[in-house]
């Protein structure tokens, strides 16, 4: 990475910093260069685990951390135990980030942390993000957004700085697959990330989503990848009955961000139970 990145400028103003890494573009980006900026002693990379973070992101936040040397903290986290947010209201993600900062906030008092970051990034603003909201309660900077970072900022630093996730789709918590109102539970979670490994072991490649709608799968590809689906629309139908659902649906609409808030989009049928 160049000496003049405006991120790194920004961070080696820091006296030490804990970063809340999930291994995705943004805060693997924030952590490897705060790692470069401030050196290992003044840096920690801490991760919130539950049931709503993806196995395969956790699996790609281990592989950086070990190619980076970072200083990696894990810690569990107990939003699922929190009836508002197991209820999945439309600012379930405050009370999530509002239980992380508090965990996070207490490994960076008892390790000496003086400032916690997150990876919010200039195009966040203006999107529907609550958890935000609970970010700046706690105190929490965002480096990304300060230093006026886009996505497409990040990920072209990210590039020059070998980080392998660089072009790799958004992944955000497994819950923000779940239709709002309907209750967040372990089954639900994992019923969602067993339904995206089928998606991906069926060949089909960039942003995606199965939209846990309570009996429905509801899938989400970017609009190239429907003809795959539909080639394959048996196979994944029936993997994803197998997983407990009644009903299979190919969302017309295609891959988009926030598509639970919006109204519904026309659907293919690809599979139902008789």
């Amino acid at each position: 990475m160049l000496a003049t990145s405006r991120l790194a400028d920004l961070v080696a103003t820091f006296k030490s910093v804990l970063v809340g890494y999930s291994g995705g573009v943004d805060s693997a980006l924030l952590a490897v260069t705060a790692r470069q900026a401030l050196g290992r002693d003044r840096t920690i990379a801490a991760i919130g685990r539950s049931a709503s973070y993806p196995a395969d992101q956790y699996a790609r936040a281990l592989d950086i951390a070990r190619r980076f040397d970072l200083d990696l903290v894990e810690i569990t986290t107990g939003e699922l135990e929190d009836p508002r947010y197991a209820a999945n209201p439309t600012n379930r993600c405050y009370f999530c980030k509002q239980e992380l900062w508090r965990a996070l906030g207490q490994v960076a008092r008892e390790r000496g942390m003086a400032v916690v970051v997150d990876g919010t990034h200039a195009d966040d603003h203006g999107e529907h993000r609550p958890g935000r909201a609970a970010g700046i309660e706690a105190g929490i900077r965002s480096p990304l957004a300060e230093a006026g970072y886009t996505k497409e900022d990040i990920r072209r630093e990210a590039r020059s700085l070998g980080l392998p996730v660089w072009d790799a789709p958004a992944a955000p918590c497994l819950s923000s697959r779940v239709l709002y109102g309907l209750s967040v539970t372990p089954e639900r979670l994992g019923q969602v990330e067993a339904g995206e490994a089928v998606l991906r072991a069926a060949g089909i490649h960039g942003d995606l989503r199965v939209r846990h709608r309570g009996d429905e799968a509801r899938i989400e590809v970017l609009p190239g990848e429907f003809p795959l689906v539909r080639a394959r629309g048996v196979e994944i139908g029936n993997e994803l009955l197998a997983l407990g659902f009644s009903r299979v649906t190919l969302d017309l609409g295609g891959y988009r961000r926030g598509s639970l808030l919006a109204g519904d989009a026309a659907v293919e049928l690809l599979a139902a139970r008789d």
